[in-house]
Protein backbone atom coordinates (compact mmCIF):
# COMPACT_ATOMS: atom_id res chain seq x y z
CA UNK A 1 0.00 0.00 0.00
CA UNK A 2 1.17 3.42 -0.93
CA UNK A 3 1.89 5.87 2.46
CA UNK A 4 1.65 9.62 1.85
CA UNK A 5 3.04 11.19 5.25
CA UNK A 6 3.40 14.78 5.82
CA UNK A 7 3.51 17.22 8.88
CA UNK A 8 3.39 20.61 10.25
CA UNK A 9 4.09 22.15 13.51
CA UNK A 10 1.63 21.24 16.16
CA UNK A 11 -0.40 23.93 17.37
CA UNK A 12 -0.52 21.63 21.38
CA UNK A 13 3.11 21.49 21.76
CA UNK A 14 6.79 22.29 20.35
CA UNK A 15 7.03 19.25 18.08
CA UNK A 16 5.01 18.24 14.98
CA UNK A 17 1.24 17.09 14.12
CA UNK A 18 1.80 13.85 11.38
CA UNK A 19 -0.34 12.77 9.35
CA UNK A 20 -0.03 9.20 7.66
CA UNK A 21 -2.92 8.82 4.26
CA UNK A 22 -2.77 5.14 3.03
CA UNK A 23 -5.16 2.84 1.14
CA UNK A 24 -5.16 -1.02 2.57
CA UNK A 25 -6.76 -3.98 0.87
CA UNK A 26 -8.77 -4.78 3.44
CA UNK A 27 -12.38 -4.59 4.82
CA UNK A 28 -12.96 -1.30 7.36
CA UNK A 29 -13.95 -4.15 10.04
CA UNK A 30 -10.82 -6.24 9.30
CA UNK A 31 -8.31 -2.89 9.47
CA UNK A 32 -10.06 -2.09 12.87
CA UNK A 33 -9.54 -5.27 14.41
CA UNK A 34 -5.98 -4.88 13.60
CA UNK A 35 -5.75 -0.94 14.95
CA UNK A 36 -8.68 -1.03 17.78
CA UNK A 37 -7.09 0.01 21.09
CA UNK A 38 -8.19 -2.82 23.42
CA UNK A 39 -6.87 -5.26 26.38
CA UNK A 40 -5.73 -8.43 24.26
CA UNK A 41 -6.33 -6.80 20.83
CA UNK A 42 -3.65 -7.71 18.08
CA UNK A 43 -1.86 -4.45 17.94
CA UNK A 44 1.01 -5.99 20.78
CA UNK A 45 1.04 -8.47 17.98
CA UNK A 46 2.15 -6.85 14.61
CA UNK A 47 3.03 -3.22 15.51
CA UNK A 48 6.03 -2.80 16.73
CA UNK A 49 6.15 0.10 18.59
CA UNK A 50 3.60 -1.24 21.05
CA UNK A 51 5.17 -3.43 23.50
CA UNK A 52 2.02 -3.83 26.20
CA UNK A 53 -1.17 -2.48 26.23
CA UNK A 54 -3.57 -2.13 29.23
CA UNK A 55 -6.82 -0.89 30.07
CA UNK A 56 -6.33 0.89 33.30
CA UNK A 57 -9.83 1.90 33.43
CA UNK A 58 -12.88 1.70 31.24
CA UNK A 59 -14.63 4.72 31.64
CA UNK A 60 -17.36 3.90 29.58
CA UNK A 61 -18.12 1.49 26.18
CA UNK A 62 -16.56 3.89 24.53
CA UNK A 63 -13.66 5.54 26.77
CA UNK A 64 -11.30 4.26 28.84
CA UNK A 65 -7.69 5.14 30.21
CA UNK A 66 -5.24 3.26 28.80
CA UNK A 67 -1.44 2.76 29.54
CA UNK A 68 1.00 1.80 26.36
CA UNK A 69 4.38 0.57 26.56
CA UNK A 70 6.84 0.73 23.97
CA UNK A 71 9.94 -0.61 23.02
CA UNK A 72 13.58 0.79 22.45
CA UNK A 73 13.59 2.02 18.86
CA UNK A 74 15.67 3.62 16.47
CA UNK A 75 18.49 1.71 17.12
CA UNK A 76 17.94 1.97 20.56
CA UNK A 77 18.72 5.54 20.51
CA UNK A 78 14.89 6.10 21.88
CA UNK A 79 14.92 4.01 24.96
CA UNK A 80 11.64 2.31 26.15
CA UNK A 81 8.84 4.74 26.68
CA UNK A 82 4.95 4.50 28.68
CA UNK A 83 2.11 6.52 27.71
CA UNK A 84 -1.45 7.41 29.48
CA UNK A 85 -3.92 8.25 27.17
CA UNK A 86 -7.80 8.19 27.47
CA UNK A 87 -8.81 6.56 24.77
CA UNK A 88 -12.14 7.16 22.73
CA UNK A 89 -14.04 4.72 19.92
CA UNK A 90 -16.25 5.64 17.68
CA UNK A 91 -18.31 4.15 14.64
CA UNK A 92 -20.15 6.69 12.36
CA UNK A 93 -23.33 6.04 10.22
CA UNK A 94 -21.22 5.49 6.65
CA UNK A 95 -19.01 3.11 8.34
CA UNK A 96 -16.23 5.21 9.43
CA UNK A 97 -14.87 3.99 12.72
CA UNK A 98 -12.18 6.27 14.56
CA UNK A 99 -10.08 5.92 17.71
CA UNK A 100 -9.16 8.95 19.22
CA UNK A 101 -6.29 9.61 22.37
CA UNK A 102 -4.89 12.46 24.32
CA UNK A 103 -2.58 11.95 27.32
CA UNK A 104 -3.99 11.93 30.87
CA UNK A 105 -3.16 11.71 34.59
CA UNK A 106 -3.82 8.80 36.55
CA UNK A 107 -3.33 8.01 40.01
CA UNK A 108 -3.03 4.56 39.41
CA UNK A 109 -0.56 5.05 36.72
CA UNK A 110 2.14 6.49 38.41
CA UNK A 111 5.29 7.26 35.87
CA UNK A 112 7.26 3.93 36.09
CA UNK A 113 11.30 4.54 37.38
CA UNK A 114 12.67 2.30 34.01
CA UNK A 115 10.79 4.06 31.46
CA UNK A 116 10.47 7.26 30.26
CA UNK A 117 7.16 8.79 30.64
CA UNK A 118 5.95 10.37 26.85
CA UNK A 119 2.99 12.25 26.01
CA UNK A 120 0.15 12.02 23.05
CA UNK A 121 -1.23 15.31 22.06
CA UNK A 122 -4.30 14.56 20.43
CA UNK A 123 -4.06 11.94 17.64
CA UNK A 124 -6.37 9.21 16.42
CA UNK A 125 -6.97 6.94 13.21
CA UNK A 126 -9.77 6.66 10.79
CA UNK A 127 -10.79 3.55 9.38
CA UNK A 128 -13.19 5.02 5.92
CA UNK A 129 -14.83 2.40 3.90
CA UNK A 130 -13.82 3.07 0.07
CA UNK A 131 -17.20 3.62 -1.90
CA UNK A 132 -18.53 0.38 -3.95
CA UNK A 133 -14.98 -1.62 -2.89
CA UNK A 134 -15.61 -3.34 0.56
CA UNK A 135 -12.30 -4.89 0.41
CA UNK A 136 -10.69 -1.64 0.43
CA UNK A 137 -9.94 0.81 3.37
CA UNK A 138 -8.56 4.69 3.15
CA UNK A 139 -6.76 4.59 6.73
CA UNK A 140 -5.76 8.28 8.37
CA UNK A 141 -3.47 8.39 11.05
CA UNK A 142 -2.39 11.70 13.22
CA UNK A 143 0.41 11.32 15.62
CA UNK A 144 1.71 14.57 17.86
CA UNK A 145 3.93 12.83 20.18
CA UNK A 146 6.22 14.29 22.79
CA UNK A 147 8.81 11.26 23.10
CA UNK A 148 9.97 12.73 26.41
CA UNK A 149 13.34 12.18 27.98
CA UNK A 150 16.59 14.35 25.97
CA UNK A 151 16.11 13.41 22.59
CA UNK A 152 17.82 15.68 19.62
CA UNK A 153 14.99 17.15 17.48
CA UNK A 154 16.44 15.84 14.41
CA UNK A 155 16.21 12.06 15.81
CA UNK A 156 12.71 12.48 16.55
CA UNK A 157 11.83 14.23 12.90
CA UNK A 158 13.27 11.54 11.49
CA UNK A 159 11.83 9.15 13.14
CA UNK A 160 8.28 9.67 13.14
CA UNK A 161 7.94 9.80 8.81
CA UNK A 162 9.83 6.33 8.34
CA UNK A 163 7.58 4.56 11.58
CA UNK A 164 4.07 5.54 10.32
CA UNK A 165 5.44 4.25 6.68
CA UNK A 166 6.53 0.85 8.60
CA UNK A 167 3.05 1.01 10.77
CA UNK A 168 1.20 0.64 7.88
CA UNK A 169 3.35 -1.73 5.82
CA UNK A 170 3.28 -3.96 9.20
CA UNK A 171 -0.13 -3.11 9.17
CA UNK A 172 -0.49 -4.74 5.95
CA UNK A 173 1.05 -7.83 6.62
CA UNK A 174 -1.16 -8.02 9.43
CA UNK A 175 -4.33 -8.19 7.07
CA UNK A 176 -2.84 -10.45 5.11
CA UNK A 177 -2.57 -13.26 8.01
CA UNK A 178 -5.84 -12.09 9.40
CA UNK A 179 -7.15 -13.36 6.37
CA UNK A 180 -5.45 -16.63 5.43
Amino acid sequence: SQVAVSWRPSAEFAGNLYRGEGTLPASPQDVWECIKPVAGGCRTKWDQNVKAFEVIEAVSDAASVCRTTTPSAFMRIISPREFVDVVLMKQYEDGTMLSAATNVEHPQCPPQPNLVRGFNYPCGCFCVPSPGEPERTQLLTFFQTDLGGYLPQSVVDSFFPANIITFYSNLTKALKTLKA
